[in-house]
């Protein structure tokens, strides 16, 4: 039987190992080596563990098989995913576009990339006439996530890929809050897809590392160049903390999920709540789309409160939800983008965005959803509203 051809877990679990032929150790071996001895140069498969290592080539492979793509690439964290893909897509004289909406390193990332000699433009891309209009003849990148950290708006991946495909530009996605089991961008025609794997395809809050997933000729482009050159490598250690995190992806999105929908419609109808926001709620503006293009809604819910200034009081009086960055624990994480993830981007820019002081992001654990909701529901009882 060929895992390839399987299943999403059977994939996760078994694709790209096999037991040790010389122990029958049934878990992948961490080579945690940086040099590998060589007997012939033109035949050596290995050489330096910051372009290559066996530990490292199970998880791409996986990684690969997962998100439908040719071949993949693990790296030292998202940022370093997006800023290596970045660098091997454009050139100094050449333009990309940036969704409006991305995580705050992202964004700052991108507003600083013309010191490369790349320009950058960043729309709305679930605009597809205002994307069209800000395409220019040297146009080479359009990057976005879908759904957007932290205001978990979509965009159309076919219809973007489309519009890429007609001028010669590459698309690249951030499906990081959808992962592979809920999301498939390539399987709707983008290029690229990244991951920052520190978050839900680890799991469990204890690696930082990416994962960029593509054509065989791009991620083979990106080791060669920009990998080799600028050396956001992965550890062995961290490769191998995600080939175990990936072995339960499914289960585990699938309790996101389940616990994300109940904590969405019990803050949908709390009186001290202007609006929730999760892909699953029938009151998205995009719940269709969302519908269309992703087998699931994740595990990301944001609320606006009614009172903006009551949203330091839900952080300090929240006792099981934990007040931290990041996203994609099994632990349900609560945080205020404005202040924090998205710090950097500009005062108006949020605020046109929708990113405000009142709006509070979750990452929904897999906890009992009970006991998440009774932690919410006492933090907003104490507020005015």
């Amino acid at each position: 039987m060929d895992p390839k051809k399987s299943g999403f877990s059977t994939k996760a679990i078994h694709v790209g190992q096999e037991p040790c032929k010389e122990t029958g150790a049934l878990a992948v071996p961490l080579y945690q080596t940086s040099t590998f001895a060589l007997d012939n140069l033109s035949k050596t498969k290995y050489v330096y563990t910051r372009t290559g290592n066996p530990t490292q080539a199970v998880l791409e492979e996986k990684m690969a098989a997962l998100e439908g793509g040719e071949a993949a690439l693990g790296l030292a964290s998202g940022m370093a995913a997006i800023s290596h893909a970045l660098l091997t897509i454009a050139r100094n004289g050449d333009h990309v576009i940036c969704d409006d909406v991305v995580y705050g390193c992202t964004y700052d990332l991108f507003s600083e990339i013309n010191r490369f000699g790349i320009e950058n433009t960043f729309v709305d891309t679930s605009d597809l006439e205002r994307l069209k209009s800000e395409i220019k003849s040297n146009t080479k990148l359009i990057f976005l996530e879908t759904p957007t950290n932290p205001t978990l708006k979509m965009s159309d991946l076919k219809a973007i890929s489309e519009i890429a495909g007609d001028v010669g530009a590459k698309v690249v996605v951030d499906n990081t809050f959808m992962t592979p089991y809920f999301q498939r961008p390539i399987e709707l025609g983008v290029d690229v897809v990244v991951h920052s794997a520190t978050k839900y395809i680890s799991g469990h809050g204890d690696t930082i590392a990416g994962v960029a997933v593509g054509e065989a000729g791009f991620i083979d482009s990106v080791r060669k160049g920009a990998l080799k050159d600028i050396g956001g490598a992965i550890s062995p250690f961290n490769a191998w903390l995600l080939i175990r995190g990936l072995k339960t992806l499914s289960v585990r999105m699938e309790r996101h999920e389940e616990n994300a929908m109940k904590v969405a419609e019990f803050l949908e109808t709390h009186p001290k709540v202007e609006r929730a926001i999760y892909p699953g709620l029938k009151s998205h503006p995009q719940y269709d789309l969302g519908k269309k293009q992703m087998d699931g809604f994740g595990g990301m819910v944001s609320f606006v409160l009614k009172d903006s200034t009551q949203s330091w009081k839900v952080i300090n009086n929240v006792k099981l939800c934990t007040f931290a960055v990041s996203l994609g624990d099994v632990d349900t994480l609560i945080q205020i983008p404005t202040f924090m993830t998205h710090k950097s981007m500009p005062k108006e820019e949020k605020r046109r965005c929708g990113i405000t002081d009142g709006l509070i992001r979750l990452s929904v654990g897999i906890e009992d959803v009970d006991d998440i909701i009774g932690d919410l529901s006492q933090a907003l009882d104490i507020i005015r509203g």
